[in-house]
């Protein structure tokens, strides 16, 4: 069963800029297509970016696009959120999310569809 360890999370000002990383235990990371997510109180948990198993497909909220940038180092068993021009809006818990799939290709970005979750780390953006 794959660990997700998140990492990166923290405070900063608006229109600064944050990287998350998530390590996952698994050998075999490169067949797990990885996504993040985040979360806030009161609320379900959102999507924000994934990407497949190969890095050569990505998806993102419309709410993050042109700002987040979602990468994976699979020699490194390793996924990153880069998050630039944050605001208010982004503070949230962020979860690492990973999904074990046949498919090279394809992006999920459904919180059903992963299996595999990290423990989450606060990211606080303020104004």
């Amino acid at each position: 069963q794959v660990q997700l360890v998140e990492s990166g999370g923290g405070s900063v000002q608006a229109g600064g800029s944050l990287r998350l990383s998530c390590a996952a235990s698994e050998r075999t990371f490169s067949n797990y297509g990885m996504g993040w997510f985040r979360q806030t109180p009161g609320k379900e948990r959102e999507f924000v970016a994934a990407i497949s198993r190969s890095g050569g497909s990505t998806d993102y909220a419309d709410s993050v696009k042109g700002r987040f940038t979602i990468s994976r180092d699979n020699a490194k068993n390793t996924v990153y959120l880069q998050m630039n021009s944050l605001q208010p809006e982004d503070t949230a818990v962020y979860y690492c999310a990973g999904r074990p799939t046949l498919s090279v290709r394809r992006v999920a970005v459904g919180v059903n569809d992963y299996s595999f979750w990290g423990q989450g780390t606060q990211v606080t953006v303020s104004s």
